[in-house]
């Protein structure tokens, strides 16, 4: 009985003594993990009592946590609020600006989260050609690519079956483009790891020449592969930035300046090489983190 209650007063001291700890989260994928550290990292250096629960999951289960209050703060893209908000045709997601602003309006007036300022970076599905294919047809943009496709060229593309089937992604490239690619012209690869596609592409494993990309993976600052521009802005725009409790942000606002000073210099060169350290050289992302947040002269 005695060993039960010291069991018991034990734990509420512990619950207790992390009552005021920020609970940091983010999602499982590299550049989560690395967007995540850098929040965790930013919040020590504060003297914030911080609670790692980075790498909890995809996007429904971080999402769910920080709606119900199981988390304080995690770093989530401001397209993604287009589909929290069902507002996928809204055309403000399309724009930086105006895709951050309504994020930020729609998410405080229903769950009272606020958006800090966004990363510059913006981590999008876009295609990739490899490099010498690129300068040799002059490929710098999808209408370029379409152009090119239209006249016959000898193209390969290797994506996921999301990317191709999605109606977000390569259909939606294809209609606004004005090109067809045809299923001998696809590989589809299980899954949806881009170092995957963007290694297919190239090494031109069986004949690729072409991958999907996310626009940040670290895999394009190593292999030289172009990523075509979208003009059309096809694509949402989804740029980082942490999401925290309002009534958290209010015990702590010395959260707001540190975190936007943290994430105001990833630009998408930096974020791209900060991504290959992890995804391409295998470290891990509490040091590139930590590295990277010295650089900027934001920690010892």
């Amino acid at each position: 009985m005695r060993r039960a209650l010291a069991a018991l007063l034990l734990g509420l001291a512990a619950c207790t003594g992390h009552a005021q700890a920020v609970r940091v989260g983010s999602k499982a994928d590299n550049e989560g993990a690395l967007l995540g550290q850098i929040v965790v990292q930013v919040l020590r250096h504060q003297g914030i009592d911080v609670v790692d629960r980075t790498q909890l999951g995809p996007t429904s289960i971080v999402r769910r946590a920080l709606v119900n209050g199981d988390l304080d703060v995690y770093p989530e893209y401001t397209g993604n609020a287009a589909f929290f908000f069902h507002r996928e045709g809204d055309p403000a997601f399309r724009d930086a600006a105006r895709a951050y602003a309504s994020a930020a309006a729609l998410d405080l007036a229903a769950h009272r989260l606020v958006w800090l300022s966004p990363a510059p970076a913006d981590n999008h599905w876009a295609i990739g050609v490899r490099g010498d294919v690129a300068r040799a047809a002059g490929l710098r943009t999808l209408d370029d690519f379409a152009r090119w496709v239209r006249a016959g060229a000898t193209v390969k593309l290797a994506g996921s079956a999301e990317f191709v089937e999605s109606d977000a992604a390569l259909p939606a490239f294809q209609r606004a483009y004005g090109f067809t690619l045809r299923g001998d012209q696809l590989l589809v690869l299980a899954g949806g790891d881009t170092s995957a596609t963007i290694k297919a592409a190239a090494e031109g494993i069986s004949g690729v020449n072409a991958s999907m990309v996310y626009s940040t993976d670290g895999a394009i600052a190593v292999t030289g592969l172009a990523v075509l521009d979208d003009p059309r802005h096809i694509e949402m725009v989804y740029q980082p930035a942490p999401v925290v409790r309002d009534a958290v942000l209010r015990r702590y606002p010395a959260m707001r300046p540190a975190l936007e000073a943290a994430f105001r210099p990833l630009t998408l060169q930096r974020l791209r090489a900060l991504n290959a350290r992890t995804q391409i050289d295998g470290e891990d992302a509490s040091s590139v983190a930590s590295a990277y947040l010295r650089e900027q002269r934001l920690v010892p």
